[in-house]
């Protein structure tokens, strides 16, 4: 028989049934507008990171900051950036990608409005360490957008937008720094942001869908994950940014900077390995294209940075150019790539093209433009840099594009924003070790070239009373260290080339079903 009910007794309540899945927004007008809205911004922010750094001995003189307190400034600004590369993917699904994007835009603009009105130094410090977590946090909502909204058969286009920001703006830093400060005013290196702001937000509160808020996910909230990797992070880059001025673990900063930030990094590693809503998936290091993604594009902006760093420092120091004479030899890579990364895309868009070995010819070409800048000469002047910027205006996207297709391919859509933190991440940490490693080779081997010239100079009677002996001998102590490093970028080069055929693997541009 079947139970008959108390009369009087309210019967207990079903659970109610989960929310349904929102319905996938369909790619249109709106949403490529949210799409070129999040690209712009995330290129905005670079610009900003990079013209402030180019720049930086006009706003010293401006604000009469001090050369070592100024350091200061781009390290803590890259820690807040890179920081919120990590941290920013798991933020987005909390609380929605337009959210999120939209925050970050405002807050990187009004930082960078109130920057040159900084009564000292400490309130400057403040504005750029907001602004730098606002602007870290801007790339990796690019690639989730474009992982998330884009239809497979373009999806690698929009990644390639991404890869403006390894190659595009990096390069467009010098010659905007120069326009800005030479025509008008130092303030504009911090105002710049203003206007392709202004533009990106109303694009993005527009074209990108509004997702629901997801606050039940705070009460997984991985409070010893960002406790532990924070710091870790933070220290890290600091660290590194500082260790060359500060004579490296001859410092006890430094040692406490990079070795409390290991410890730290180890930690969060552990905790991030069992949490059940980590801010990074360790797991995913488990598909074999990822990690060497991850591993190559360490080498790759490595390289890029060192190729945009010895053309302009050779002729800053040997031939006294300012910014703005050594502009067209940045430009002579940037602006090609607004074509020249379409047609890679596409390039690696086709089936029956591998996309390891477009991987290994873009690898190839930047070795052979290192190469030939390695026969570098103290007559060197900004021509004879153009044949080197022309070969890397296709090797740059030949060498990113690769990487990304690599790296996403396959994924799962919950795990876009894990791959979307590992890959901002590493990339913002890539940047920061190559300028502290970089910065380490130019001052053994300008100490190493200025001993071995007084050397043989010394050995030859009436060398010293040579008129211009000084200047000349400068000017030869330079020019055989950015040799050498010309020679150490195409060897690192080389080396990511012969771990193609034995890491990643084959596969193919995404299809829809």
């Amino acid at each position: 028989m079947s139970a008959v009910p108390i009369s009087g007794a309210v019967p207990a309540a079903a659970p109610s049934p989960p929310p349904a899945p929102p319905v996938p927004a369909v790619f249109g007008l709106r949403m490529a507008t949210g799409l070129a809205g999040v690209l712009l911004a995330v290129l905005v922010s670079g610009l900003n990171e990079n013209i402030t750094k180019v720049a930086l001995a006009d706003i010293r003189g401006a604000m009469g900051i001090a050369r070592d307190d100024a350091s200061w400034l781009v390290a803590l600004y890259a820690a807040a950036s890179v920081s919120a590369m990590a941290f920013a993917p798991w933020c987005s699904v909390t609380f929605s990608l337009r959210r999120l994007t939209a925050a970050a835009i405002i807050v990187c603009m009004a930082a960078g409005v109130l920057c040159p009105f900084a009564p000292n130094l400490s309130v400057l410090v403040v504005l750029r360490v907001v602004q730098g977590a606002a602007g870290g946090a801007l790339p990796p909502m690019l690639m989730t957008v474009a992982l998330r909204f884009l239809p497979p058969n373009i999806k690698l286009y929009g990644l390639g937008g991404y890869a403006l920001s390894a190659t595009f703006g990096p390069s467009l830093g010098t010659p905007l720094a120069a326009f800005w400060t030479e025509y008008l005013g130092w303030q504009w290196a911090f105002w710049q942001v203003v206007p392709g702001s202004i533009v990106a937000l109303l694009m993005v509160s527009w074209g990108l869908p509004q997702d629901p808020l997801r606050l039940e996910r705070l009460r997984q909230f991985d409070w010893r994950g960002l406790l532990l990797g924070l710091p870790a992070i933070s220290m890290l880059v600091v660290g590194l940014l500082q260790g060359e001025r500060l004579a490296w673990f001859a410092s006890p900063l430094i040692c406490v900077l990079l070795g409390g930030g290991l410890l730290l990094l180890v930690l969060f590693f552990l905790n991030e390995w069992s949490h059940p809503l980590p801010f990074f998936k360790l797991q995913l290091l488990s598909r074999r294209n990822l990690s060497h993604a991850l591993l190559t594009l360490g080498g790759v902006l490595f390289v890029l940075l060192a190729v945009i760093l010895i053309p302009s420092s050779y002729l800053a120091q040997v031939h006294a150019y300012r910014p703005l004479q050594t502009a067209p030899v940045m430009l002579m890579v940037a602006l090609p790539q607004l074509v020249a990364l379409p047609l890679v895309a596409a390039l690696c868009n086709i089936r029956a093209v591998d996309c390891r070995w477009v991987l290994a010819i873009g690898l190839a070409l930047l070795a052979l433009s290192c190469v030939l800048g390695a026969r570098m000469s103290p007559d060197w002047i900004r021509t004879h840099f153009y044949l080197l910027q022309a070969v890397q205006i296709f090797a740059q996207p030949m060498a990113v594009i690769p990487l990304l297709l690599l790296a996403t391919t396959g994924l799962a859509p919950q795990d876009g924003p894990f791959a979307s933190a590992w890959f901002n991440t590493i990339k913002g940490m890539s940047a920061v070790v190559a300028t502290g490693v970089l910065e380490a080779l130019i001052t053994r081997r300008n100490h190493f070239h200025s001993t071995v010239l007084s050397e043989r100079l010394g050995n030859l009677p009436g060398a010293v009373d040579v008129p211009g002996l000084a200047q000349r001998m400068h000017a030869q102590v330079v020019t055989l260290t950015s040799s050498d490093l010309y020679l150490t970028v195409a060897a690192i080069a080389l080396a990511m080339i012969l771990i193609i055929p034995i890491l990643p693997t084959r596969v193919f541009p995404p299809r829809a079903a």
